[in-house]
């Protein structure tokens, strides 16, 4: 970094952002396989908060590899990339006072830990959107198990790639045995317990 570069101070802070908005600002991070049902599951919680009168944005794999990261590809090193650049974002909407819904496969636990350490305690909430492999490949929503099967694609999560699973994560919601509905319930009721929505 150059040392010409210097952090300039905001005259309205996050805690002043926070209340306006009555809530206290996190980052749901939802974590899983492909086709575990991460975005679905986080376009419920985002319906669920909307009624709720409360601040929230959804940042997903998918669309951020439209803009921000679309330069990038899907090596270990590519990912890696791609998730430092979203959790610097993810800082920054924090920061903003909104709630912050991911969902990206991070498939590498390093990763995840990485971006938990840019923020601030108890504000980063891993949910692991858990799976089993068999049950994503048969759901399969954009035949991606498929093409990675058939050598089309590389380095795909759970085929060619490894995921590794979160060791304690805040909260663990299960797609094969639980409604999307019933998950994402399981979000906002984790919220509401631990102050988030004050």
């Amino acid at each position: 970094m150059s040392s010409n570069i210097v952090w300039h101070e905001h005259h309205v802070t996050r805690e002043e952002r926070s209340t306006q908005k009555n809530q206290k600002p996190c980052v749901l991070w939802f974590t899983g396989l492909s086709g575990s049902g991460k975005s679905t599951v986080a376009n419920a919680v985002e319906s669920l908060l909307l009624e709720k009168q409360r601040h929230s944005y959804i940042l997903d794999g998918d669309n951020v590899r439209h803009g921000l990261n679309k330069g990038l590809g899907f090596s270990d090193e590519d990912r890696v990339e791609n998730i430092r650049r979203i959790g610097e974002v993810s800082k920054l909407f924090a920061d903003a006072g909104l709630i912050v819904l991911t969902a990206f496969i991070s498939p590498f636990k390093a990763d995840r830990d990485l971006v938990r350490a840019l923020l601030d305690d108890n504000e980063f909430i891993e949910i692991y959107v858990e799976a089993p492999l068999d049950v994503c490949e048969e759901r399969d929503p954009k035949g991606l198990y498929k093409k990675a099967r058939a050598g089309e694609i590389k380095n795909f999560t759970g085929i060619g790639s490894r995921y590794e699973e979160p060791e304690s994560p805040e909260l663990v919601v299960n797609t094969a045995k639980q409604s999307v509905e019933e998950c994402a319930i399981q979000v906002v009721n984790f919220l509401q317990s631990k102050g988030f929505l004050a």
